[in-house]
């Protein structure tokens, strides 16, 4: 770790490099002369930070990226195969600390995350891609699950990230072809919410952050908790379990954003949802 404002700690500051900014902390994959491939001391390092970051109160949202010309270029193959062949207790140490940030954390991380995804992004990326709240290509980004190619599948739960971003026949497409696709193609197909110039692709990220920064951070981890857990249910079980977590949220805002934008939007008629956003510093 290294040490910012008032001699604060900072995570990472090997393999991974943290920056904040007004609240934002750009989190960057740091091995750019292997295009951010995923070696088990960036994971380790990448869990240590992601812990650090959860209850830091300098990041309110967290935005992945990665050094250089890539996102990253999924698992290191020779580090995670070639390496740990004929000792499988050291594989399944590799693996679990990677499961262990990759989606475990990230999918219901307790602040908002966006992956900026602003170049190679292969492979095991996609976990960590999908598990990211909201994502930003640029334009020119390349993406691809060249599993097919090294004579492996897509794990790591790659397939289950394709499976949950794509619709069924283009993640076939691409697992069975390993062919690639951009930016603007990940988009059309749903893997990211937006594909913009490289040139503009920071500032974009910033903008969405802002945004994120505005609402209630417990009113918004309840609602993107909520979504991606009743996917799996039928009607009747997510009509329950939704209920119970509109209690929770009635009973864990502590800012009592309920109360207030109903108060503002009803009685004071000081906003108008779709046309304006309620003022959370407001009174």
């Amino acid at each position: 770790m290294t040490t910012g404002d008032n001699d604060r700690p900072i995570p990472g500051g090997q393999t991974v490099m943290v920056e904040f900014e007004d609240g934002i902390a750009w989190v960057t994959l740091n091995r750019p002369e292997k295009r951010n491939a995923m070696n088990p001391a960036m994971n380790q390092e990448m869990l240590e930070v992601v812990d650090a970051l959860e209850f830091d109160d300098r990041c309110d949202v967290l935005v992945l990226t990665g050094a250089g010309d890539s996102f990253a270029a999924g698992m290191d193959l020779r580090e995670y195969f070639r390496e740990t062949d004929g000792s499988p207790e050291k594989f399944a140490r590799f693996r679990r600390v990677a499961e262990e940030w990759q989606w475990r954390k990230l999918r219901d991380y307790a602040k908002p995350t966006i992956a900026m995804v602003n170049g190679w992004c292969f492979g095991g990326a996609f976990t960590p891609l999908c598990a990211c709240d909201l994502a930003i290509a640029a334009d020119e980004a390349v993406f691809g699950v060249s599993e097919i190619n090294w004579g492996i599948i897509p794990a790591g739960n790659v397939t289950k990230a394709l499976a949950t971003l794509m619709g069924h026949r283009d993640a076939l497409y691409y697992i069975m072809t390993g062919d690639t696709f951009t930016g603007k193609e990940a988009r059309a197909m749903g893997v990211v919410n937006k594909s913009v110039p490289l040139a503009q692709l920071k500032e974009e990220t910033r903008a969405l952050a802002k945004k994120l920064q505005e609402k209630g951070p417990h009113v918004l981890h309840t609602a993107k908790v909520a979504f991606k857990h009743i996917d799996t249910m039928d009607w009747d079980t997510a009509a329950e379990w939704l209920k119970g977590k509109s209690a929770e949220l009635r009973t864990g805002d502590k800012e009592g954003i309920r109360n207030r934008a109903l108060t503002a939007f009803l009685d004071k008629k000081e906003f108008r949802p779709g046309l304006g956003t309620f003022d959370r510093d407001s009174d």
